[in-house]
């Protein structure tokens, strides 16, 4: 009986130690749009719902079409035009051929214990009719508000 007592009490005792470690968890991704149709739609810039990137709305084309687009940059400060109406210029997804690719670092630090790192690569290609990301390669400024 005392042996049961004593090996509950080591069993709880590591359960105790094991909830007590803190681990932090941080995934970065980026999101590339390497083919598609260069298209020049204006729109305007808005956070998107996770706060982490902008969507282009109310985007209209040449032909009137209005889209939605997820914006997608690595030059360009897309911050600075949050609530304008502006003119973008880039390869937009949605438009016959496309390719996107998306590469994701997760990495995991447990006290005590090496962090780990993890990468995951994926490539879409194809009509990506249902994704509509814009890669922007330049963004003007037609209006300081949206309508």
């Amino acid at each position: 009986m005392k042996l049961i007592a004593a090996t509950v009490y080591l069993f709880a005792a590591c359960a105790v130690g094991l909830s007590a470690q803190s681990k932090e968890q941080t995934t970065k991704s980026k999101i590339t749009v390497k083919d598609g149709k260069e298209v020049a739609v204006t729109g305007c810039v808005e956070p998107t719902a996770s706060g982490t990137g902008f969507m282009l709305t109310d985007a209209a084309d040449k032909s009137g079409r209005v889209h939605r687009y997820l914006l997608v940059s690595d030059d360009v400060d897309l911050s600075k035009h949050v609530g304008h109406r502006v003119e973008i210029k880039g390869k937009a997804t949605d438009r016959g051929d496309a390719r996107i690719e998306t590469e994701s670092k997760t990495k995991t630090k447990v006290e005590g214990s090496d962090d780990k790192e993890t990468h995951g690569r994926t490539e879409l290609k194809g009509d990506l009719s249902g994704l509509p990301f814009l890669g922007v390669k330049a963004v003007k400024m037609i209006a300081a508000a949206c309508p």
